[in-house]
């Protein structure tokens, strides 16, 4: 049977415009919160039916040109942005019980919804940078729903920056494209490049299509304000690491066809996204509050991700954006159980630390099955991928220095090893996924790559076994390095920001980055 366009679009859109229509009711005077609460509740599981309708149907042939076009990958995240969306919604209906303006909140996490939505399906750059601005805006009214932390204010106020400076980069970027085609169709843009290939205009476009993705990410050294929401909602900071700053990988995922021929903007995009990844990754490990170390470990995923784009393993980005998301979701969302978890290892003093002698064998164990599977062309990566993911995932074969019971030892191994089989199944069968996405691997970014995340390696073994040759560097990488206290300086004297003489007193008291 042929499903009718209009009703497979109106599948796609119904989200974002039941969404829209409950931002708009909020302003409305409809009673206590708990009804408003509800109400999100039940349009939300409506735009969930909706979100898995428009999957189930997913007819490629429908879509507006010039306006809005649904792709396998768009409605997958739509699916996942309406779940998350819905169960933050739920889990925030609980954690702010008996707070005030409750009302603003879910008008604002409605209009996140929204914007997300229409951003997903957009085919239009107009579209595009509205529904990025839209959601930006909207999460600044999250951000700041306790206006009395002055930390709160200062992250938006960072945010916000970055935010028009993104804005006036995606302008330029499509003014360039515009100019060049005749059209902001994003349709007619491939088509062109399909048959014409990349101009300088389109070259240049595609630069400041990066740095616009690299400030909407939270990229070094525009990073501090991801780090200090954490004075926001808990659920506004799950919502914002597992969702809105995601939203980069996928934009850049959807301009693939202009970055395959942008050399200039992939390799701008290779530096930046792997030194964001390194340095944050450095930092992370030094860290010891729970939710300060989720916000680097963002920062630094954000890196990775922006990282594959730049190397063209759009497929292995897309599948690291959602699985990204879901983990984040989850551990914001559980962030008091595994305070408690944590606690109760300390308590028994778990020993989790491996020695020297430990760190090669993981690698080369981890490398080779890699290296054997990319070799037998059952692997969908290329060679020197396989050697990054031995690095990453080596560490689940470290022993404990400290663990002298050879029986105990033998269990760790096993189960490490068993872990690292189980992720290798599921990224060569999640590779197996219909999401529509080619990848275009480049051989010479992806040395560099490797090169960069085995530093990354070098320094976690010399972490665990040498901590006092690095006890200089362990100060600074604390501190972040201080690239968020230059950059927060920078912002101030460019664009002022007036707060109370107690919140200014107060942030010039604590430190930028200091755990909370």
């Amino acid at each position: 049977m042929k499903i009718s366009p209009l009703f497979y679009l109106t599948c796609a859109l119904a989200p974002a415009a039941l969404m829209g229509a409950l931002a708009g009711l909020t302003r409305l005077n409809l009673g206590a919160p708990a009804k408003l609460w509800r109400l999100f509740q039940k349009a939300s599981l409506v735009a969930l039916a909706f979100a898995v309708m428009s999957l189930a149907v997913n007819a490629h042939d429908a879509y507006w040109p010039g306006a809005v076009t649904a792709t396998s990958l768009s409605l997958v995240l739509g699916l996942l942005v309406q779940l998350l969306g819905t169960v933050i919604g739920t889990f925030s209906a609980r954690y702010l019980e008996g707070e005030a303006d409750q009302r603003r909140y879910i008008g604002a996490l409605a209009a996140v919804l929204t914007s997300v939505h229409l951003l997903l399906l957009a085919d239009h750059w107009l579209l595009l940078i509205a529904a990025w601005a839209a959601a930006g805006m909207a999460l600044q009214r999250l951000l700041c729903f306790y206006p009395e932390r002055p930390f709160a204010l200062l992250a938006a106020h960072k945010k916000r920056i970055a935010d028009r400076l993104a804005d006036v980069m995606l302008l330029s970027a499509a003014v360039l494209a515009w100019r060049e085609i005749g059209s902001g169709s994003l349709t007619a843009l491939w088509a062109h490049i399909a048959v014409q290939g990349l101009s300088q205009s389109l070259q240049a476009s595609a630069v400041l299509l990066v740095l616009a993705v690299a400030l909407r990410t939270a990229l070094l050294p525009v990073h501090g304000w991801l780090i200090q929401v954490m004075e926001a909602p808990t659920p506004v900071s799950a919502l914002l690491h597992a969702g809105v700053v995601n939203l980069g990988g996928f934009v850049l995922i959807r301009f693939a066809p202009l970055l395959e021929q942008a050399g200039a903007a992939r390799a701008l995009l290779l530096m930046l996204g792997l030194a964001t990844a390194l340095l944050a990754g450095m930092v992370m490990l030094t860290r010891i509050s729970i939710k300060v170390r989720l916000a680097w470990s963002t920062v630094a995923q954000m890196g990775f991700m922006l990282l594959e784009c730049a190397l063209g393993l759009y497929t292995l980005a897309a599948l690291h954006l959602i699985g990204h998301s879901l983990y984040k979701a989850h551990a914001f969302l559980s962030a008091s159980s595994v305070v408690r978890e944590t606690r109760v290892q300390a308590l028994h003093g778990d020993a989790s630390r491996s020695g020297a002698s430990m760190a090669l064998a993981p690698v080369l164990t981890t490398s080779g099955v890699f290296l054997v599977l990319t070799l037998a062309g059952l692997a969908a990566w290329p060679w020197w991928w396989s050697v990054v993911l031995g690095l990453a995932w080596a560490p689940l074969l470290w022993l404990p220095a400290a663990q002298t019971d050879a029986a105990a030892r033998t269990t760790q191994l096993f189960f490490g090893i068993l872990t690292a089989v189980g992720l290798t199944l599921a990224a060569l069968a999640a590779h197996m996924l219909p999401l529509g996405l080619h990848d275009a691997p480049d051989d010479r970014l992806g040395v560099i790559a490797l090169m960069g995340m085995a530093v990354l390696y070098l320094f976690q073994v010399l972490l665990q076994k040498q901590a006092q040759l690095l006890s200089r560097w362990r100060r600074w990488s604390y501190a972040g390095f201080y690239l968020d206290e230059a950059f927060t300086r920078l912002a101030l004297r460019l664009w002022p920001a007036h707060w109370s003489p107690t919140s200014s007193s107060a942030v010039a008291a604590r430190p930028a980055d200091a755990p909370r």
